[in-house]
């Protein structure tokens, strides 16, 4: 089920699935982290690969810095509007190129801006 979150409330039953949920229930914190590093599926991040992650709150933070609404950035610097919301509210990730002109904005927005005026 990519892209869909699953939460579990005390008390809801829980979802279906291949969990064996009696037998998590009887495992401590340290018994669920060892079988789920034990799990060749399931490693987690290096930090170059956590670095290297898009973070949608970053581009709304840094718009903010900048004292700009969503349509005034997309404006500014020439991105359709509905891409910049779905970046921001975690709906769609940018691409590679889309990233690093992001990171260009981010450190050098007087510079983008410059060379997108006509």
């Amino acid at each position: 089920m990519k892209g869909q979150v699953i939460r579990h409330r005390t008390g809801e039953p829980r979802a279906q699935g291949h969990t064996d949920w009696e037998r998590l229930d009887q495992m401590s914190d340290d018994e669920v982290e060892i079988a789920a590093f034990a799990d060749p599926d399931a490693q987690p991040l290096t930090e170059g690969e956590l670095a290297r992650m898009f973070r949608p709150r970053q581009l709304s933070e840094m718009r903010n810095r900048m004292g700009m609404s969503q349509a005034q950035f997309a404006a500014a610097f020439h991105l359709n509007l509905r891409t910049l919301q779905d970046w921001e509210q975690g709906r769609r990730q940018p691409e590679q190129i889309a990233r690093v002109y992001l990171r260009l904005i981010e450190r050098r927005p007087d510079v983008v801006a410059d060379a997108l005026k006509d």
